[in-house]
């Protein structure tokens, strides 16, 4: 990170590769699954156009593999690849795809889901332990008070992944 920010919140997923240059506060968001989305099954997600978000552990994955890759600055845009043909599917994140999917009349999830991360954390600078902590201690307050998996119910919906 550079000196111009103090954090990160940007549903910033946490994996080894960010680990290795970002420090991380214990998640905020559960480890959630990867998904496809499609307008039909049988779409070929090995070999086929995918559309993700730049940036995310998702284009990281695809980037691995046999499909082509199409990034686009946010899902909103990926769902609309898929729609008008651009792309065979789109891959991203199960909890933030999942509204979308259930409220329209042409989106369904397809092929297996991939696990990438280990949650949703606040990216600060690794020498800045101070403010991890800082950000640390109110995440597990949040947690064992049960605010946090309010706040993920209001605006992920009931069947989102919580804490227990």
């Amino acid at each position: 990170m550079s000196s111009n920010y103090d954090t990160i919140m940007a549903a910033m997923s946490i994996n080894d590769e960010r680990k290795a240059v970002i420090g991380f506060t214990q998640d905020y968001l559960p480890p959630a699954p990867s998904s496809y989305v499609a307008l039909q099954d049988g779409v070929d997600l090995e070999g086929g156009v995918i559309a993700v978000q730049t940036g995310t552990v998702q284009a990281s994955h695809i980037a691995e593999t046999g499909a082509t890759m199409l990034e686009f600055p946010n899902i909103d845009q990926v769902f609309a690849a898929v729609r008008n043909g651009e792309a065979d599917a789109g891959f991203g994140d199960h909890e933030v795809m999942r509204p979308f999917v259930e409220d329209s009349n042409d989106l369904v999830f397809v092929g297996e889901q991939v696990n990438l991360d280990e949650g949703i954390g606040v990216g600060v600078r690794q020498s800045d332990t101070e403010l991890r902590e800082k950000l640390d201690t109110a995440i597990t307050a949040m947690k064992e008070d049960g605010s946090l998996n309010e706040l993920i119910k209001k605006h992920f919906g009931d069947d989102a992944q919580t804490y227990e």
